[in-house]
Formats: C-alpha cells, sequence, structure tokens
C-alpha cells in the first residue's frame, strides 16, 4: 500500500522528493513542476526512471507503471530499454508536438511562425535527430556556443525553447532530467553586460511573445497571472502580489491601490483594460479565505513572494532579457514611440510623483479616462502581431 493519496499529491508543493513507498517517488522541482521518478536496480545498477509528469500521469498510473517495471526487472528485463524500443521520440519530434500542443493558445501569429523557424535554424540541423533521453549537455552546448555572443537575443530564445521541449519530455517519461537546465550556464561566456543602474527591459515588441512563453510554461496558474497582470496594468510588482478582491471595482472597470501600499503614498487608481479583466475572472478559482487575488500556492494567507515573479521569468528563460520591474520601461516606450498620448498620461499610468510646478499643476487630476484609452490600446497591442 502507498504512503501518499491523491490528495496529498495534489496539495504538495514543497520542492523535494516524496516517497509513495518501495521505489515510487514524486519529485517537486523548485519551479513546482511533479515528475514520478522511480528508483531500481537493473542488472546491479542502480537506475532512475520517469514515469511521466504529474497530472499528466495520476498517482494510480504511476504506481502501476512503477509494479510493471518491478515485475519486469524481476523477470530480468531492462525498464528503460524497453522504453528504447517503445519509440523514444527525437528532438524534433518532440520540438513538433510541443509546437502543435500550444500554438491554439498562442495569440500572436507572428510568435506562432517564430516559435519553431527558431528551432529549426538553429537547433534541429545539430539535435533534431537525436532521441531526446540521448541528447546530453554537450548537444546543447553545441548548439548554443556557436551564437551565443554573436546573436545573445537569439541564443536565449533558442535556450529557452529547447528546456520547454526538454520539460514535455519529462513530464511524458521520456527523460529523468532536463540536459539543458541552468547548469549549462556555468559552460557559457558571459553575456554583454547592461549599463551599469539599468534594469533589464524587454523590447516591447517582444513582450507578446514572452507572456505566450509563460502562459505555456507549468508555472502555478497564480504566479502566471499576477504576471500578465503586472503587464496589462504597468504595475509594481508588490503592488500587484498584494492586491486583494475588495480593491477591485469591477463595475467601474477599476482597480484602486490604496496609499499605504503605493510607493509614492497615494491611492492609485488603475483602469482595467479587457485583458486585466479577463485574467481576474480567471483568477477567481484561486480565491480563498484570504481575499488576495493572487494567492501563494504555499497557502496560509500568504502573498506571492517578491522573487516568484522573477523565479518565473527565470525558469521560463526570460530573465536574461527582462526583469518584472522592466516590463514598466518596455510600456512607457511603447507609449512614446507608438502612441501620441501626452506625456503626463503616461506618467500617471506608472504612479510616477511629478516633481515641478508645470506638472504639479496638472497633478489636480489623475487623467483616469485618459488612462482608460491608453491601457486598452496597451492591451490590444499585446494581443497582435508584435512579435520580432
Amino acid at each position: 500500500m502507498g504512503k501518499l493519496t491523491a490528495l496529498q499529491v495534489k496539495a504538495l508543493s514543497e520542492p523535494g522528493r516524496y516517497s509513495d513507498g518501495s521505489t515510487l517517488y514524486l519529485r517537486i522541482a523548485p519551479g513546482g513542476s511533479k515528475q514520478w521518478v522511480q528508483r531500481l536496480a537493473v542488472h546491479g545498477v542502480r537506475r532512475d526512471i520517469g514515469l511521466g509528469g504529474w497530472p499528466v500521469v495520476s498517482l494510480a498510473e504511476a504506481r502501476r507503471k512503477a509494479m510493471d517495471n518491478r515485475k519486469l526487472v524481476a523477470d530480468g528485463g531492462d525498464p528503460l530499454a524497453a522504453k528504447r524500443r517503445a519509440g523514444i521520440p527525437t528532438f524534433e519530434q518532440a520540438a513538433r508536438e510541443v509546437y502543435d500542443l500550444n500554438r491554439p493558445t498562442w495569440k500572436n501569429r507572428n510568435h506562432i511562425f517564430n516559435w519553431w523557424r527558431v528551432l529549426e535554424k538553429y537547433a534541429l540541423p545539430t539535435i533534431g535527430s537525436i532521441p531526446v533521453d540521448r541528447v546530453t549537455q554537450s548537444d546543447i552546448l553545441a548548439v548554443l556556443s556557436v551564437i551565443w555572443t554573436s546573436k545573445p537575443e537569439t541564443a536565449r530564445r533558442v535556450r529557452q525553447r529547447i528546456r520547454t521541449v526538454l520539460r514535455w519530455a519529462m513530464a511524458h517519461g521520456f527523460v529523468v532530467h532536463n540536459v539543458a537546465g541552468e547548469a549549462i550556464d556555468a559552460a557559457l561566456p558571459r553575456m554583454p553586460k547592461l549599463v551599469a543602474g539599468h534594469l533589464r527591459a524587454m523590447d516591447y515588441r517582444e513582450v507578446a511573445g514572452a507572456l505566450d512563453t509563460v502562459d505555456a510554461s507549468g508555472a502555478f496558474l497564480a504566479t502566471r497571472l499576477c504576471l500578465r497582470f503586472v503587464v496589462l496594468t504597468a504595475a509594481r510588482s508588490g503592488e500587484a502580489r498584494q492586491a486583494v478582491w475588495s480593491e477591485i471595482t469591477l463595475a467601474d472597470r477599476l482597480w484602486i491601490v490604496p496609499a499605504d501600499r503605493m510607493k509614492a503614498g497615494s491611492e492609485h487608481r488603475v483602469p482595467l483594460s479587457d485583458a486585466a479583466l479577463a485574467v481576474l475572472e480567471e483568477a477567481r478559482i484561486l480565491r480563498d479565505e484570504s481575499d488576495l487575488i493572487f494567492p501563494s500556492p504555499q497557502g496560509s494567507g500568504r502573498a506571492l513572494s517578491d522573487m516568484s515573479l522573477t523565479k518565473l521569468l527565470r525558469d521560463c528563460g526570460l530573465a536574461d532579457t527582462a526583469t518584472v520591474h522592466g516590463f514598466r520601461t518596455s510600456f512607457k516606450v511603447w507609449a512614446m514611440e507608438c502612441t501620441d498620448f501626452p506625456w503626463m498620461a503616461t506618467e500617471a499610468a506608472l504612479a510616477h510623483t511629478l516633481g515641478n510646478e508645470v506638472a504639479a499643476s496638472y497633478a489636480r487630476t489623475d487623467l483616469l479616462e485618459l488612462r482608460r484609452n491608453l491601457m486598452q490600446r496597451w492591451a490590444n497591442f499585446l494581443n497582435i502581431d508584435n512579435y520580432v
């Protein structure tokens, strides 16, 4: 009889390894993904065998697979050899599966085209024909090293997409470890540094594609929704992470952040675009006794930690090109380059303190209706073909 229950498997969130008894374990990665792993001695050699990721593979199914493997070993067989005979996909086949799986959820047509094109040009010639369980860190480095310094932005995208494909392979039990994980970064040269004091801010034309990448990740729903809300509202991370439902006025399409939660110490009215309202609608499923809109998966009425969104960007391979706070800069540059809204409206949207007498004279109004149009334009921009 196993030690775990289906409810426990669903509720567990702390990274680590949890035994179900005998040879079966549930392994929870720092990013929150859950993987079934069986540790067996095969011909006297200890082997870790991936059985797939939860919830794709249920507790009952993982136990059945583990039992089948134990019987096979008892009869002198090798479960890993059996898996290979069953047909582990090549990297290209796995990439195609990931692409076809996520394509219907991507809203940006250019991102749909570019996601595959980048892999096809830079990764598939080297690793496309290799079965996913035989792709090594050396193979990944061979792909990345030739473009890492000459085409750094492209290299980051290639790395992120390879990681995504191998995460899919882990979830389906084809591989036990993601060889494109953060460990390979130590073997790559440092990319050009940013100007001192400047936060990384993603090109506004890349933000839509980045959100698609986040949506397709296996991160917790609260974390993914919170990041999207941050981008759509141009809010600071803490303002969004600590937001509560009582601050939302749906009838007026407003999020009213109280003064004690604002950097400038003044109440801030945030007009909500259609897309921001859609985020709130999706977040209803997360609602608990804490009233937090984006509660921590750790429970106990806690808000998401200040590192949760940063970690999400890192896990999605986006941390080299963006910071959470940097999305505010992406919004500001877009507003300056792509719209004719007055800079005062943009500054008000960012809740910046106006520092001179002329500017202060405009501060008698928060330009709410003007900002309402501005934020809807930003949301519309993120929902069309802007990806480069």
